[in-house]
């Protein structure tokens, strides 16, 4: 059950590499059949120079009997397998084109995914490049092409422990910006925080409280996206149960219950103990906003 969201999101990506599959075989059939159509056109040129340089024709079949043959008989094979060749050709060169165009439309829905999963970039050339230290910029401190000075100081107010633990340092300042609602400055934060330390147990935790960054800054599609990453991503991880529950939310804000049901269920059949514990009023509630039956 763990492709839930993998389905939702790469089912034309399935479909794409479904059609690429046939072509692929067929070219090694194809393959085979001018092997052996290669073949017999040596055995024919045999018959039309006989006692030719065997360093030109190598014996590679072989007939039962070497009769004199007319000179119509084999200009009529030769040009059947010259024929027949040229048609195998221009199968080839079908499948191929078909394949590259397969692999094309591929990437064209990868690039697309991917477009979308990514959050917005600010064009804005009068956006705040002052960076607090060990920090993100302020995001969040546009308005109007202006600055917001409240938000500056806010955000600037916010400081960054330094407790020589580096990744838990940078969990906990995106936790704190996430904590004083600054959306944006979290977000960048735990990215960065997952990021720089993906083998620390705080990965899962920033990558859970992005998606939740995400959904409190109305962005339930970003949300489902890097909630469902981190449950792929660190199945093990302390807050991968967290993240399906959040999933769960995001997918009902985007209208999609039934889909939001089938990731409770998942949650419950494979994180059971988080599930019926600290989780257990969460799950509830999520069934219950999903419509779940």
């Amino acid at each position: 059950m763990k492709s839930v969201l993998s389905s939702i999101l790469c089912a034309s990506i399935s479909a794409s590499l479904l059609i690429a599959a046939p072509a692929a075989a067929q070219n090694s059939n194809v393959g085979k059949r001018v092997d052996r159509l290669e073949q017999e056109m040596r055995a024919v040129q045999r018959k039309v120079f006989p006692g030719g340089s065997s360093r030109f024709f190598e014996p590679e079949i072989t007939p039962d009997a070497v009769t004199p043959a007319t000179a119509s008989t084999t200009s009529s094979a030769v040009s059947d397998l010259i024929a027949r060749v040229d048609t195998l050709e221009r199968s080839l060169a079908s499948l191929t084109g078909q394949v590259e165009e397969n692999g094309f439309r591929l990437k064209q829905i990868e690039d697309k995914m991917a477009a979308a999963a990514a959050p917005p970039v600010s064009t804005d050339p009068g956006a705040l490049s002052a960076t607090p230290t060990g920090g993100p910029s302020d995001q969040g401190a546009q308005t109007s092409g202006t600055p917001d000075p409240e938000r500056v100081t806010g955000v600037e107010a916010i400081v960054m422990p330094d407790t020589g633990d580096a990744g838990e340092d940078a969990y906990i300042y995106g936790y704190r910006l996430w904590e004083a609602k600054y959306f944006p400055e979290a977000q960048t934060q735990l990215k960065k925080a997952a990021a720089d330390h993906p083998n620390h147990r705080r990965a899962s935790f920033a990558k859970n409280l992005l998606g939740r960054a995400y959904l409190d800054d109305g962005k339930p599609a970003l949300a489902s996206v890097a909630l469902y990453e981190n449950y792929q991503e660190l199945p093990r991880g302390e807050r991968a149960p967290d993240s399906l529950y959040f999933l769960s939310t995001a997918l009902v804000q985007l209208n999609k219950k039934t889909d939001a049901c089938r990731v409770l269920s998942e949650l419950q059949d494979v994180y059971p103990s988080a599930a019926s514990g600290r989780l257990s009023a969460r799950v509830t509630n999520g069934k219950a906003a999903a419509d779940c039956s």
